[in-house]
Order: structure tokens, then C-alpha cells, then sequence
């Protein structure tokens, strides 16, 4: 193995970041496994910026060895931090929440060398990010038990809650800071130990997080970090040691099917946020530029790579033409290009499948007949893959954009008479994660909320996701909840307790 001389980020402390000297600054980092920084056995592998295609660092390529030494650090640390009270845990969250904050800008620009997204957007997601640490420290006073009326005057019947032991947590690259506290916050609230194995495309902000994580006192072995090129290795690791008791995953809903197949062996429970594909209706009582301003905002954040953003519009033929013209003249005013630089609102797509599926989308949808409002071109660059903002009229429900979930920057518009219909073609899909609708008329928009089938609705929010509030799927957009009182949950155990007196 290759060897390079390095100077610390911060002299005389050991951190999981560290900078090679003589590489224009490129950033190196190592696996964070019972709170010491360990090199990977088969070493490092490359991280691209999706926006020039260069190098900015190497992470530690960690496999089952490593992966292995991570879930035993955890299940060694488990008694004592399960042991301590709720107030004692909350504290190191909160510590957690002013340090992410006070690194917001720092972990900001991280977030856009790593995977594209516009800087403004990648700050925002570090806010959202430390909502988490700060929710889950006051959610950690809350896990309620309760007391039974007994069935006969000699016993007593009490319930209480436990943490269900050992984590392991596997999240995306599309929000490198924001899944992973989403996960980690509420484990760790609970009493729960974790073992995290972030996205392939974006190591660093996990690596900056398990910083903060030590420079917040928490004690060793509570959390460890273990990244990797391989997802699978590290993955099934995880899942074949009996000692994890839990796995939480974001990600499709091929590999959530996997993970449900593997976790029989062990019963392990399972959280799983998986595949989406939101439908947006627009009601003809709708206010349009407040719908197109939602539509927007869920449409093209991050370029259109989440798992809740609108990925097929659905309009009443009243207001059809009005909206289209609106929506196309705000998405002809979005700018494409390099995170880094001011005023981009859309950065590239994290790789070369991502944009070749975006660009097959758009593509077939136009030989079924599909009329391009704006956009629908796209380019490469110095390795770095671009698409514009798109918008598509005249859709129908046999091209492959209304079917399949796109990840990218392309807005189709289908023309709808009814509310009824709406509903019909927006339940009409295998997901249930996230959907939207826009209506001026309370009775109206009530019967539409309650008639979709999707795990989140924003109704008349085009960004309706937020800490305090439950995230998760119907159907085969996933299990459980992340977020609100019931994000806690996921990482507990019920224990029915009764006494003979």
C-alpha cells in the first residue's frame, strides 16, 4: 500500500479527517471504530465531486473485518450507555446540535464537494440535519412506560420501555448529514448503540459527524462509523451478526426487499424508507402561483434526487394551460450548474446511470407523444454530468416517467377532470411514501388528504418534511417512522412486567 505523509487538522488531536500534504489539499480519512480512528485493511477509494469529476480525497475502504470490530465496540458499549438516565444522553445530543451548528458552513461546503448540491440548499440540509440532535434530545425524556389495571388485587401490572440493543444504519448519498442523524439521533436517544455505514459517493460527512460525535464527549463505542466502496460486504456483515438487533435503511426498494429476505435468519427488526414516486395534484380552486411555487420547491430541490420530491404533476383541465405557462416560466428561471458558484440552483447529478435514466425518461416519454414545454437537454463536462430543468405536457400513463421514479430534474404534466381521477392515477403506483395537493377549499382538500394512500401528504407544502413530524411510507415505500414521537420508537423494545404481591 501506498504511503503518504500527513498533517492533522487540528494540531495534537487524533481526527478521522486528515489532509495529504503535496496533493493540493485533498482530504484522506479513516474509519471511526470505538472512538479511535483506524486505517481500512484494503485501503482507500476515491471520492468524486459530481460537479468537475476530480478527486477531492480518498476514504477508508472498510469491509466485514472492520465491520465486525465496529458492532462489537457497540455491543460493548451498550450497558453503560443504556444504563444512563434519558437527561444524561439528551445532553450529549444537545452539545451535538450547538457543534453541528457552529460548523454549519463548513459542513455545508462539504455537503456540495461531495454530492453536487447547491451550497445555500446544502446549509439548509446541516440546519435540518442538527433538528434531529436537538428533537431526539428532548424526545429521550419521553419514552413513557404505563401502568395496567391488574386482573386480581395480588398482582400489579406495569409496562415499560427498553433500547432494543445495537444498531446498524445504512444511508444515502442524496443527504449525506440529514439521513444519518435522522437515524442516529433517535438510536442513541433511546440507549441504543450504532454501528453506520454512510453512501459510497459521500464518506466525508459522515466522517465530519463521528468529529462531532467525539468532540462531544460521547463516550467510545457508541457510535462508529464504518465506511466502504462495498454497500453489500458491509451490509451483510450487519445483517448476518446476531448481535445487531436492529437495522435502519434509506434506500430503494430493491435492495429494502433484500434486506427483509436477509433479516429472517436473525428476525432482526427493520425501519426502512425506500422508493417513491409523489404525485402532485393541482385542483382547479387552486391559488397557481402557490402551487407552482410548491411544485417547484418539492420538484427541483437537489435536483430532483429525493425520494419525496414530486415526480408526476397532475392538473385539472381548467387551470391546465395556466399552470404549465407558470411552471415553465419559474423553471426557466432556475440556473444549472457548479454548487460552489452563487446563484446555482441546481448542481449536477451525483453520476453518469443517474443522468442516462433521467435522460431515457425524458426520451421516451417524447416518442409517446409527450410535448417538451422547456429543457429536456442535457450535458457532460469534465466528468461531471448536468441536466436542465425540464418540463413535459400532455402526458399519459403509459410512458415510463409516470411509472418509474426519475431522480432528476424533469417535471411531467398530465391533464386530469376531476378530483376523483386525481386520486385515482396518484394511488395508482406500488409507493406510498410522499404526496401533494393544492386546494383553496377546506372540505375539499380533506376529502383528498384523506383519500391518497401515501405516508406523508403536503397540502398545499411543497416541503413538508420537518423533525418534530413522522416520516415514512405506505405500501412499498417502506416500515416504520423516522422522525416525530414516534421516530423513538423505532428503537425500543416493550416490556410487559407483572408482580405477584
Amino acid at each position: 500500500m501506498q504511503r503518504h505523509a500527513y498533517k492533522q487538522t487540528r494540531a495534537g488531536k487524533d481526527q478521522g479527517m486528515i489532509i495529504q500534504e503535496g496533493v493540493r489539499g485533498t482530504m484522506d480519512t479513516r474509519l471511526y471504530i470505538n472512538g479511535e480512528w483506524k486505517p481500512a485493511e484494503k485501503g482507500t477509494f476515491a471520492v468524486i465531486n459530481p460537479a468537475n469529476g476530480e478527486q477531492i480525497g480518498s476514504a477508508a475502504d472498510g469491509g466485514r473485518i472492520e465491520t465486525k470490530q465496529a458492532i462489537h465496540a457497540a455491543e460493548a458499549a451498550l450497558p453503560k450507555w443504556s444504563a444512563l438516565t434519558a437527561q444524561e444522553r439528551a445532553g450529549y445530543l444537545k452539545e451535538m446540535h450547538r457543534l453541528m451548528m457552529e460548523k454549519q458552513d463548513e459542513l455545508g461546503e462539504l455537503i456540495t464537494k461531495e454530492m453536487g448540491k447547491p451550497l445555500q440548499e446544502a446549509k439548509g440540509e446541516i440546519a435540518y440535519a442538527a433538528s434531529f440532535l436537538e428533537w431526539f434530545a428532548e424526545e429521550a425524556k419521553r419514552v413513557y412506560g404505563k401502568t395496567i389495571p391488574a386482573s386480581n388485587e395480588n398482582k400489579r401490572m406495569m409496562v415499560i420501555k427498553q433500547p432494543v440493543g445495537v444498531v446498524g444504519a445504512i444511508t444515502p448519498w442524496n443527504f449525506p448529514q440529514g439521513m444519518v442523524t435522522r437515524k442516529v439521533a433517535p438510536a442513541i436517544a433511546a440507549g441504543c448503540t450504532v454501528v453506520l455505514k454512510p453512501g459510497e459517493d459521500t464518506p466525508f460527512s459522515a466522517v465530519k459527524f463521528a468529529e462531532i460525535c467525539e468532540e462531544a464527549g460521547l463516550p467510545k463505542g457508541v457510535f462508529n462509523v464504518v465506511t466502504g466502496e462495498s454497500a453489500s460486504e458491509i451490509g451483510e456483515e450487519m445483517m448476518e451478526h446476531e448481535v445487531v438487533r436492529k437495522i435502519t435503511f434509506t434506500g430503494s426498494t430493491e435492495v429494502g426487499r433484500l434486506l427483509m429476505k436477509q433479516g429472517a435468519e436473525h428476525i432482526k427488526k427493520l425501519s426502512l424508507e425506500l422508493g417513491g414516486h409523489a404525485p402532485i395534484i393541482v385542483l382547479d380552486d387552486a391559488d397557481i402561483d402557490k402551487a407552482v411555487a410548491g411544485a417547484i420547491a418539492s420538484k427541483f430541490r437537489n435536483a430532483g434526487q429525493t425520494c419525496v420530491c414530486g415526480n408526476r404533476i397532475y392538473v385539472q383541465k381548467d387551470i391546465y394551460e395556466t399552470f404549465v405557462e407558470k411552471f415553465q416560466a419559474a423553471a426557466e428561471k432556475l440556473t444549472v450548474g457548479d454548487g460552489m458558484q452563487k446563484g446555482v440552483d441546481i448542481g449536477p447529478l451525483i453520476n453518469k446511470d443517474g443522468y442516462e435514466k433521467v435522460d431515457r425518461h425524458v426520451k421516451d416519454a417524447v416518442s409517446k407523444g409527450a410535448e417538451l414545454v422547456t429543457g429536456g437537454e442535457g450535458y457532460e463536462e469534465s466528468g461531471a454530468y448536468f441536466y436542465e430543468p425540464t418540463v413535459l405536457k400532455n402526458m399519459t400513463s403509459d410512458m415510463v416517467i409516470m411509472e418509474e421514479e426519475t431522480f432528476g430534474p424533469v417535471a411531467p404534466v398530465q391533464k386530469i377532470t376531476s378530483d376523483e381521477e386525481g386520486i385515482r392515477l396518484a394511488n395508482n403506483s406500488k409507493y406510498g411514501l410522499a404526496a401533494y395537493f393544492f386546494t383553496e377549499n377546506m372540505s375539499r382538500g380533506m376529502k383528498v388528504a384523506e383519500g391518497l394512500e401515501f405516508g406523508i401528504v403536503g397540502w398545499n407544502d411543497g416541503v413538508p418534511s420537518a423533525a418534530q413530524a413522522p416520516f415514512g411510507g405506505w405500501k412499498q415505500s417502506g416500515l416504520d417512522r423516522e422522525g416525530g414521537s414516534e421516530g423513538i420508537e423505532a428503537f425500543v423494545e416493550t416490556k410487559y412486567i407483572s408482580m405477584g404481591l
